[in-house]
């Protein structure tokens, strides 16, 4: 058969696949149809230093099988960290339709059975002392990667697909974040046992879910002037999220939630609401707070549970609206709470996926792409200049002020991580973000985000895996608290 033939074959297995392991069996086909697969096997590309991390792999190969322990950690402490030798460029995952260069996932595989190593029985020979404090400084270099789900209105449902196949794939970060809409998904995640999570993400499930949720669309249609109802949205938020504060929510799932909501009010300054900042907030009425579109649902006194559980208001003065608005993917926050240098993005924005590029990422892409984001910014820069020459005259109209100061947060915030997930532009209308869905849409959403999702999912498990081996190992031996010289648990990591 043709090769031309053979491929388009494999890109409608990849279109049809109903599930991820279709969807890398077609993909796998493709590569080697194509001639990916062979540029995967040669180490040599511009993107990456292959000569570089052919050393270090080569090298850490050796020390760990002649049980030079001494060699292993002192490879290892000149070269844990993210992005190594340019590994992390997103162009190296372009060329194949499943993963990238087999050095990267030899390389990152080599590193994970080298940590294990040192974390058991057979690293004995050297001091406890010694390697703890080899994997508190690893895991602080390294760091560790973070789920943000952007602000989205009726978009939300390709976030639910996004996290549904990150979870099944046991790829969902520990840390998350959301505004409106991904916060919504963000807290569902973040407040239900993984045995919860299995039930939720089942077909049935998620059908009766999408049949309630369209008729709630169609009760807050801005198409039905008069019609919005904050009781419905109170609604959903709480059939789904479960009556916690951050703190409860932290100890029952283990996973951090971080919800983004902005100020009404004027001299005030947008906040990250999470277990650290807020322990005492109430989920429910922060999921409020961030889903209340200016103009549209009304701002929100956040609660908080007092020292007998009882709900007190919190910040009684202050009244909170959609943190999208002024920050919608908080990346600096994160980074500082959490130790994140890596950041998985799902983008479901409607007023900025027009600016944006599915590339994104780290990768610098051709000259093409280089024009394009050069220009979008150059126009970007101009808005928002001209908007700035506005700010004095529009002191006297308090309302057109606050609209200029919200639009210029909007044009100046950065939409884009290190992973971007975006969905496909078919599924983006922007007359329909606060519309009723119908079922097939909804469906269409869900689909939309896990199909996104596949694609980026052997990016996301090489990037995060080290990260993740890290806090596996400091979660099994190094307990708060602990005295260094301790020696770790007999059984090997």
């Amino acid at each position: 058969m043709p090769a031309l033939t053979r491929l388009a074959r494999y890109e409608q297995q990849l279109a049809s696949a109903t599930s991820y392991a279709e969807w890398r069996e077609a993909a796998q086909a493709h590569d080697r149809a194509s001639g990916a697969s062979g540029w995967q096997q040669r180490d040599a590309s511009a993107q990456y230093d292959f000569r570089s991390v052919r050393q270090r792999l080569d090298a850490l190969r050796q020390f760990r099988h002649q049980s030079d322990n001494v060699g292993l950690l002192y490879s290892l402490n000149e070269g844990v960290h993210g992005n190594l030798d340019g590994m992390g460029s997103s162009a190296l995952y372009r060329r194949a339709r499943f993963g990238t260069k087999q050095l990267v996932d030899d390389y990152v595989a080599e590193v994970i059975a080298a940590l294990q190593h040192l974390a058991s029985p057979a690293a004995d020979d050297l001091p406890w002392a010694v390697r703890h404090d080899f994997f508190e400084r690893a895991s602080t270099c390294f760091g560790r990667s973070a789920l943000m789900l952007s602000g989205s209105g009726s978009l939300f449902y390709f976030h639910v697909g996004v996290v549904k196949a990150l979870w099944e794939q046991r790829l969902l970060p520990n840390v998350m974040c959301g505004s409106s809409g991904g916060a919504l998904v963000a807290s569902i995640a973040g407040t239900h046992t993984d045995d919860e999570l299995s039930r939720m993400f089942e077909p049935g499930f998620l059908l009766a879910e999408v049949q309630r949720e369209t008729s709630l669309w169609q009760r807050i249609s801005v198409l039905r002037p008069g019609s919005i109802s904050p009781d419905g949205v109170r609604d959903m938020v709480e059939r789904l999220v479960p009556d916690m504060s951050f703190q409860e929510a932290q100890a029952r799932t283990g996973r951090k939630i971080n919800i983004s909501i902005a100020p009404a009010e004027r001299h005030q300054t947008s906040r990250l609401l999470n277990a650290i900042a807020s322990p005492s907030v109430c989920l429910r009425e922060a999921l409020l707070a961030t889903m209340a579109v200016p103009g549209i649902l009304p701002s929100v006194m956040l609660m908080a549970k007092g020292p007998l559980g009882e709900r007190l208001p919190y910040l009684e003065n202050r009244r909170w609206v959609d943190g999208s608005v002024s920050d919608d993917l908080p990346t600096k926050r994160i980074a500082r709470l959490y130790a994140v240098n890596h950041f998985i993005v799902s983008q479901t924005n409607p007023l900025v996926l027009p600016f944006l590029s599915a590339s994104g990422g780290s990768g610098n892409g051709g000259a093409l792409a280089r024009y394009r984001k050069a220009l979008r910014r150059i126009t970007l820069e101009v808005v928002d200049a001209n908007l700035a020459a506005l700010e004095g005259p529009s002191q006297r109209h308090p309302t057109l002020e606050r609209w200029l100061t919200m639009t210029r947060s909007v044009i100046n915030q950065r939409y884009t991580g290190d992973i971007n997930i975006f969905p496909d532009y078919r599924l983006v209308d922007p007359r329909k973000l606060m519309r009723l869905r119908t079922e097939a849409e909804v469906l269409a959403l869900i689909r939309g985000g896990e199909r996104a999702t596949w694609e980026k999912l052997e990016m996301v498990r090489l990037q995060s895996a080290i990260g993740r081996t890290l806090d596996d190992i400091r979660a099994q031996h190094i307990v708060p608290g602990r005295v260094a010289s301790a020696a770790p648990a007999a059984t090997p990591a």
